[in-house]
């Protein structure tokens, strides 16, 4: 009996051409919006026709890329890895383009803006006011806002899925300029029905907030950091403030959140800051973007302008 050695499923994609890069498109297009359906709305084409150039993609990468049916929509392994690729691929076009446009000394194309949750209630923060700076300057750019935690906006930055990004500071990277822009006072607090939430704290240390069950971010960060330090009993995991909020409004969980955020949460009784003036800390906020290639003059401009914004307000 022959045994063939040809590899099954081989991909068919040679060169890309035009139509692999919107096949592409609309792949991530479906992706981001969680389905073919949603997607008709983001792409102003037929479900069909979009199930139709998701099968076309599939046929000419070899490879399944997701289920779609009854039960739902649900990417599968190997789509997870493509759609990977495809943004590296569709950052790496749009960073082509904006050089050709910075030879022309022209700015267009897109700029992606990645911001760490739960900015925009903060006093201290102008970065509203940095797209105002950046729109009138660079009106032909296409601003794409994301929020993210911060180990995906730094991954972002370095791969060229974001061109900027504004996290707390928190470590420094080599590949990595950074820029100082402005602060935020964290407090530890805890939910309505907590054993601290009616009673006296003034007697507390940090030693004894070692008793009480505290939810923490799961990524290094300030928090991780304080929490660590503080040997807090870290019993529940967030991956960003609206997790952490969540977990501390249960009654269960002590958490540090941005005093900002929280003030609603106060204000209605559901929140209540446990010894604002021990238990607390400061966050710095920064701009970052990766040192080489060069960014691009868009990136370049906002970046400028998240500086203009902060030390205006200084």
């Amino acid at each position: 009996m022959k045994v063939s050695n040809r590899p099954r499923g081989r991909a068919l994609l040679g060169q890309l051409s035009d139509m692999d890069l919107r096949l592409l498109r609309v792949f991530k297009a479906v992706v981001d919006c969680g389905g073919l359906s949603a997607a008709e709305l983001e792409l102003n084409i037929g479900t069909s026709t979009v199930s139709r150039h998701v099968k076309d993609l599939e046929t000419r990468l070899g490879l399944v890329l997701c289920r779609r049916g009854r039960a739902g929509f649900a990417i599968t392994p190997e789509g997870q890895r493509i759609y990977d690729e495809t943004l590296r691929l569709l950052a790496s076009l749009d960073a082509f383009r904006s050089s050709v446009d910075d030879i022309h000394l022209r700015m267009g194309g897109q700029l992606e803006v990645a911001l760490f949750d739960k900015t925009a209630t903060n006093p201290a923060s102008r970065v509203a006011e940095a797209v105002a700076l950046f729109t009138r300057a660079a009106p032909d750019v296409d601003l794409n806002m994301h929020v993210a935690p911060m180990p995906a906006i730094e991954r972002g930055v370095l791969d060229g899925s974001f061109q900027v990004g504004v996290i707390p500071a928190h470590r420094s990277s080599r590949s990595l300029a950074y820029q100082d822009l402005f602060g935020e006072t964290m407090l530890l607090y805890c939910g309505a029905g907590h054993p601290l939430f009616d009673a006296p704290s003034s007697d507390l240390t940090w030693v004894r907030l070692r008793q009480h069950a505290f939810a923490g971010l799961g990524y290094h960060s300030p928090n991780m950091e304080l929490s660590h330090r503080a040997q807090l009993l870290r019993k529940a995991t967030g991956f960003d403030q609206e997790a952490i909020a969540t977990l501390v409004l249960s009654g269960r969980y002590l958490g540090f959140l941005p005093d900002h955020y929280a003030a609603s949460f106060e204000r209605d009784g559901r929140l209540r800051a446990v010894q604002p003036r021990r238990f607390r800390y400061q966050c710095r906020f920064i701009s970052v973007m990766r040192r080489t290639p060069q960014p691009t003059r868009a990136a370049l401009l906002f970046a400028q302008c998240l500086r203009e914004a902060h030390s205006s307000a200084d």
